[in-house]
């Protein structure tokens, strides 16, 4: 072979061989990269404090992506009462003793007026007598979709009030307690909200029950309040004077936890406003970010 035509081989191998690593080097680089990277929420929550810095009275928020378990909270370990949000981990533990076996639907409560009885919300103050008996079922459907009160207290105490309290304090220890005017967390009402989600991933008939529950509630206009219609958002509500506090998931294309608490404001029906306008800030950030595609998601109503 000539001398000349083999130094051309020579310089062709040669290009090859740097193209090859050139492209080596690009992939291997990429390939490094994660493949879902974890959002940055720190200017999320920067916009969320500022917004919540403008509006009297106290808010607590605590949120969680659930695609990635990235989470943040804007006084989450503050306490304040739960109002009507309690009603979520009371009805969440007699589910998992329904799945458990422990328990029955169809097993009935007796009431007793004179330590399940009290006013607000629910129809059960007005029609139940004395002696009257409920399904399990039925007081765990009113607690939640009417927040009916007397519903709750049969619930608690049938369940038993200390049985109740270990339930809670396993899943959110700061300082919950299951009665309205009690006190809660944004971080503790959090991890309530994701249990739901948990237990409806272990038992997906009973937990799509209690999360289509939650999301058809008469109590309709916190976290749901300005995010579209058909959107599925299951939450618990609850307000008292001078507080109105919201938990739940919202089933966006990128699923997340988050909580509202807020004391001090001047009415509850602004308070509720607010927790829309902070439910939306939210919503929209949730929506710049990529789709969330491998969580197990129960059938949602």
């Amino acid at each position: 072979m000539p001398k000349r035509k083999r130094a051309y081989l020579v310089v062709a191998l040669l290009a090859f061989v740097m193209l090859v690593f050139a492209v080596g080097q690009i992939i291997g680089t990429q390939s490094l990269k994660p493949l879902n990277p974890k959002p940055d929420y720190q200017p999320l929550q920067e916009e969320v404090a500022k917004f919540t810095e403008t509006l009297p009275g106290t808010y607590c928020i605590y949120f969680k992506d659930l695609a990635s378990g990235e989470e943040f909270g804007i006084n989450e370990k503050t306490t304040i009462p739960p109002a009507s949000t309690i009603k979520l981990p009371v009805v969440l533990y007699l589910y998992e003793q329904v799945a458990a076996g422990k328990l029955d639907w169809r097993d009935r409560v007796r009431y007793n007026k004179n330590t399940d009885y009290q006013g607000g919300a629910g129809d059960l103050q007005y029609v139940a007598r004395h002696g009257d008996t409920y399904s399990l079922r039925c007081l765990a459907t009113i607690a939640i979709t009417l927040s009916d009160n007397v519903a709750h207290n049969m619930l608690v105490r049938h369940l038993g009030y200390d049985n109740v309290m270990a339930f809670i304090k396993k899943l959110g220890p700061d300082t919950t307690r299951p009665f309205g005017s009690a006190s809660t967390t944004a971080k503790d009402m959090g991890a309530f909200a994701e249990e739901v989600y948990r237990f409806a991933e272990r038992n997906p008939g009973q937990g799509g029950r209690l999360i289509n529950d939650l999301a058809h509630t008469v109590y309709h206009v916190g976290l749901p309040g300005e995010l579209p219609s058909k959107l599925v958002v299951p939450h618990k509500e609850g307000s008292i004077i001078g507080v109105a506090t919201d938990a739940g998931i919202v089933f966006s294309h990128r699923p997340y936890i988050l909580v509202v608490l807020s004391e001090d404001i001047t009415d509850e029906d602004t308070g509720f406003k607010n927790i829309a306008k902070i439910s939306r800030i939210i919503y929209d950030h949730q929506q710049k970010l990529p789709e969330a595609k491998n969580l197990k998601l129960p059938d949602l109503e």
